[in-house]
């Protein structure tokens, strides 16, 4: 095989589940970094609003903001579990 081949089939599939990980994490971090971010450039969107909710103690928009954030970080999880049967052919249960 050519050495090309052993890279690319081989070597970079194994080396891409701890990325996959990782980018998957960063995306929750990403998601609580908008929080900061939007009320430093007083940006209009979910973590000005969130901000908003807690300093008028509007429980329901907090509660309704947090769900919707915790929706999306597990659906980035499973898209990343997904992604792990995709990139390394070990771990497909289904075959």
């Amino acid at each position: 095989l050519p050495y090309r081949a052993v890279l690319w089939r081989h070597a970079l599939r194994n080396a891409m589940i701890p990325v996959l990980t990782i980018l998957g994490l960063q995306f929750a971090f990403l998601l609580a970094g908008t929080i900061i971010i939007e009320n430093v450039f007083y940006l209009p969107g979910l973590g000005r609003l969130i901000f908003q909710a807690i300093t008028q103690r509007d429980l329901i928009v907090v509660e309704s903001i947090v769900m919707l954030l915790v929706a999306a970080v597990i659906l980035i999880n499973l898209l990343v579990d997904f992604s792990y049967a995709i990139v390394d052919p070990r771990l497909r249960g289904w075959q």
